[in-house]
């Protein structure tokens, strides 16, 4: 297996550091209000991975943070009248609530800035006893940049670069600085804010520091992957890196990861909260079924930006649907088939089987492994319409479906079992009712059915229905 480095911008073998085992850590949400298609496209792009990874039996340590002390925070707080933790917790239990529609599966752990106080204020003293970061004359404490000699490995900017777009930025915190490069990593209480005690004064945590902390914390000085948006690469990440090893005095992470943008409009502009062009999760389930949301997030590759507007998301729901009715029709078959095996088509499964693993080992190549499964689903159309199939077959097809089903995080068990005998009876009926050739009553029941997004198709061997997506 290969993935494509962000630190080495090559592809890389996959090593993690204990045999099948990944300890594996995604920057999670700042909770001030609902998630937004581009937060769910780094939440849904890193559950696919994690899903492969356990589906290649890999044993998966998923931790994804909550950063729930920020200036963002606290001014919504401020708007709703109530503490910066009620705020965090109400937008946590929303976040879970979408992303469980969206079937992502829970992190292993999700760590919360508030519960790691202590832990990080213990890091940044480690910081200022070792004289990597210093108490400026306002209490804010700051990590002395220059002093970590490979600054800028992960951005790949140079030092002197990064040193004269430093020196332009102007802001309050600008005076206390010794160095335009150097970052803060902890803040002096404003008057009215929520704080710590620490030896510093009181205050409060920078962005960074806490990452750092939290993924040490719950997996060890040096994780396997490190994933995120690619917005956070710089300056985010970078100072992870930094403070990290300054700290621990290991390699942070091995593998450096970075989902692209959503992308909206005719500009492809990226979609931000702060550009107001966002649309919340929580709205888009209100007028598209989830498993359509979650198809258009996860059979993009992970590092390629992706447009969200009307037409990606029916395409969307149309390739979609094309999978699930040749599901749907091949299972139908199930009925009338016939006992025995057959080696050829054993073999072409597998073959198929192996051709989706071997483009997902590819850096996870989910449009070339998509590819694979939408020839897959033309063999299966034809198949369903031989006149003689083969239990044994449509098994193993079913089972190769479940395994992408399981990958692509697609679940439709619950729309599934919504009106099964309720439609069944209607279909009985309708059968009855063309015998009778009572065609009112047979229309009607059609009428109805679709009504409700059920889709009838009159086969020889019967009457099949399937949902529309």
């Amino acid at each position: 297996m290969e993935i494509y480095n962000t630190l080495t911008r090559k592809k890389e073998t996959f090593v993690p550091q204990e045999p099948g085992k990944v300890k594996m850590y995604v920057c999670g949400p700042t909770v001030y209000n609902y998630i937004h298609i581009g937060n769910a496209r780094s939440t849904v792009a890193f559950d696919v991975i994690r899903r492969y990874l356990e589906y290649r039996g890999f044993e998966v340590t998923y931790v994804s943070n909550f950063t729930d002390v920020d200036d963002k925070i606290i001014r919504r707080a401020s708007e709703l009248d109530l503490t910066p933790k009620e705020v965090a917790d109400r937008y946590i239990e929303a976040f879970m609530e979408d992303t469980a529609a969206l079937n992502v599966k829970p992190a292993t752990y999700y760590p919360r800035v508030m519960n790691y106080m202590d832990e990080i204020i213990q890091f940044v003293q480690d910081l200022v006893d070792e004289e990597m970061a210093y108490i400026a004359d306002n209490g804010d404490v700051y990590f002395k940049t220059r002093q970590f000699k490979a600054y800028g490995k992960l951005s790949h900017q140079s030092i002197d670069d990064l040193e004269i777009g430093a020196s332009q930025r102007t802001g309050e915190e600008a005076q206390w600085k010794q160095d335009p490069l150097d970052f803060a990593l902890w803040k002096s209480a404003k008057p009215g804010e929520i704080y710590w005690e620490s030896p510093f004064g009181k205050g409060r945590p920078g962005w960074h520091i806490e990452c750092s902390v939290m993924s040490t914390s719950l997996l060890g000085k040096t994780l396997d992957i490190h994933g995120g948006g690619q917005d956070l690469e710089f300056p985010h990440h970078e100072n992870e890196i930094a403070q990290s090893e300054c700290h621990n005095h290991h390699t942070f992470a091995n593998y450096w990861m970075h989902n692209g943008y959503v992308t909206v409009g005719e500009s492809n502009e990226k979609m931000s909260k702060s550009l107001g062009n966002f649309t919340t999760v929580h709205d888009l389930l209100k007028e598209v079924p989830a498993m359509q949301v979650r198809f258009f997030m996860a059979t993009s590759h992970y590092r390629r930006p992706i447009q969200f507007s009307e037409t990606t998301m029916k395409e969307a729901g149309a390739n979609l649907q094309k999978i699930t009715t040749a599901v749907s029709a091949l299972s139908f078959r199930l009925k009338d088939a016939i006992s025995g095996d057959d080696e050829t088509d054993q073999n072409r499964i597998q073959a198929y089987r192996e051709a989706f693993i071997r483009e997902m080992d590819d850096d996870f190549n989910i449009p070339n492994a998509m590819t694979v499964i939408y020839e897959f689903v033309k063999w299966m159309n034809q198949y369903s319409k031989e006149e003689k199939v083969k239990k044994s077959t449509i098994q193993s097809v079913l089972q190769l479906m479940d395994e992408w089903y399981g990958v692509l995080g697609l679940d439709f068990k619950e729309e599934e079992t919504l009106l099964d005998e309720e439609v069944d009876r209607l279909i009985e009926e309708r059968n009855q009712a063309r015998k009778d050739k009572n065609f009112a009553r047979s229309d009607e029941i059609r009428d109805l059915l679709k009504s409700q997004g059920i889709i009838l198709e009159d086969t020889r061997q019967g009457t099949r229905w399937r949902r529309e997506v």
